[in-house]
């Protein structure tokens, strides 16, 4: 259940660190809140510094911080019930960074996600991730 206001950590190699949710996209059934597969809007609260280097070359760093960006939420603190019966609850609440195409921002993905990405349409998540619980 993230909500206004709920920080989550960027799990993709886009150069973020910690976002915080602003909006909740086409969610109306939640109260405004989203779990595991929704798109957020976000402000970039914490980003990896960029060397002078880096910031000549063509693959630098894609986000700074104060950018607002779209995300889909991969993890959450709050436990998901699955229609078998098993209940799944993560450490902490984390996202990846899409563009305004919805495609991912980074090209690699750090940490677990949530199987039920793959429900909600976002298989290219869960196929270069290292691992899907």
């Amino acid at each position: 259940m993230i909500g206004l206001k709920g920080t989550l950590n960027v799990i993709d190699n886009s150069g973020a660190l910690l976002v915080e949710c602003v909006n909740v996209l086409k969610n109306k059934v939640n109260n405004g809140h989203g779990s595991v597969g929704d798109e957020i809007v976000c402000v970039v609260k914490k980003a990896r510094p960029i060397s002078a280097a880096a910031q000549a070359s063509v693959s630098a760093v894609k986000v700074r911080k104060g950018d607002v960006r779209r995300a889909v939420i991969v993890r959450t603190r709050k436990e998901i019930r699955r229609p078998d019966g098993t209940i799944v609850r993560f450490d902490d609440n984390a996202a990846v960074l899409l563009n305004n195409k919805r495609e991912m921002l980074g090209t690699r993905i750090g940490g677990i996600v949530s199987a039920d990405l793959r429900l909600k349409g976002w298989s290219k998540i869960v196929s270069i991730a290292p691992r899907v619980v």
